[in-house]
């Protein structure tokens, strides 16, 4: 069989756009599930493999755009609403997950996402859990939703609240999933928050690095099986050594974190291509509800500690 044929020439022209900034993430996976319901999917093609290589690269690149130094930095200033924020929403996401009835590792993927970094975090986790397309794209979906609400939602209820320019900035770090979306929000609040945000932020990346591990072991458990760590943590972590020890090679550094962030736009993209619609339809909204639920949860209760 030919590598496609007319019918699939949107699906690569897409392909190629996820590489350039005409796309971005939500849109990307959007995109996918639409031409993957119009049957416009090359299925002959290993695309989970494609998807499961290319998911590894780009969290490896990603690696290169974190400062060592200033993570440390700003972990050692905030290391307590850190880790409890983010073991407060692994315990409590799982917890509530199972209790609710969803599937068990879309309720994980959506909790890792609201817990770390949204996005970047469910790309981590996703293979060392084994997660399938469906599931990986479901957890995806419900965060860069209330990516978008957050982006508008939240200096609107700083500016209303009064928040300092460092308190919003720590705020944002915590509760707003991706880093596209802090910055965004932060920006529009001030220099001095966008400043805090972005450091915050980079610092709590580093916790994808404990989290996939313990991902990989948790859902490994009982297996006969070894538990499989998945290499790319070891290559992001020496990515971040790396980019920190050898500073001179700086401009190298950035383009290949830009480059990893639209190879994870079109990991996305591929993941939309493979998700099937009537299981989407047979989970229902409690996914979405679920995350709307841990991400108030989250948001509120930071919100409330940075207060008092």
């Amino acid at each position: 069989m030919s590598l496609f044929t007319k019918k699939h020439i949107p699906f690569f022209i897409v392909l190629v756009l996820c590489f350039t900034p005409l796309l971005q993430s939500p849109s990307a996976l959007i995109l996918g599930l639409i031409l993957s319901q119009l049957g416009l999917v090359p299925t002959h093609l290993p695309i989970a493999k494609w998807t499961k290589k290319l998911l590894s690269y780009s969290i490896i690149g990603l690696g290169f755009g974190i400062s060592l130094a200033e993570a440390f930095k700003a972990t050692s200033s905030g290391i307590g609403l850190i880790m409890t924020t983010i073991f407060v929403t692994l315990l409590l996401g799982t917890w509530v997950a199972i209790k609710l009835g969803i599937d068990k590792k879309t309720g994980y993927l959506i909790s890792s996402g609201t817990a770390i970094c949204g996005g970047s975090a469910i790309a981590a986790v996703s293979p060392a859990i084994n997660a399938n397309a469906n599931q990986t794209g479901l957890a995806l979906a419900t965060v860069f939703i209330l990516n978008s609400i957050a982006l508008f939602v939240f200096p609107v209820i700083g500016h209303a609240l009064n928040l300092d320019q460092h308190t919003f900035g720590v705020w944002a770090a915590i509760a707003i999933h991706d880093t596209s979306s802090v910055v965004g929000a932060a920006s529009a609040y001030g220099e001095e928050a966008l400043r805090t945000a972005t450091t915050l932020k980079l610092a709590r990346a580093l916790w994808i690095i404990p989290v996939t591990i313990g991902s990989a072991w948790y859902f490994g458990r009982g297996k006969e099986h070894k538990i499989k760590v998945p290499t790319f943590i070891f290559l992001y972590i020496a990515a971040v050594v790396i980019s920190d020890l050898l500073p001179q090679f700086d401009a190298f550094y950035h383009m290949t974190f830009s480059v990893a962030k639209q190879t994870l736009v079109a990991c996305l993209f591929l993941i939309g291509s493979a998700i099937s619609l009537e299981q989407v339809k047979e989970a229902g909204v409690k996914p979405l509800l679920f995350g709307v639920g841990l991400w108030l949860t989250i948001s509120v209760g930071t919100l409330l500690w940075l207060l008092h």
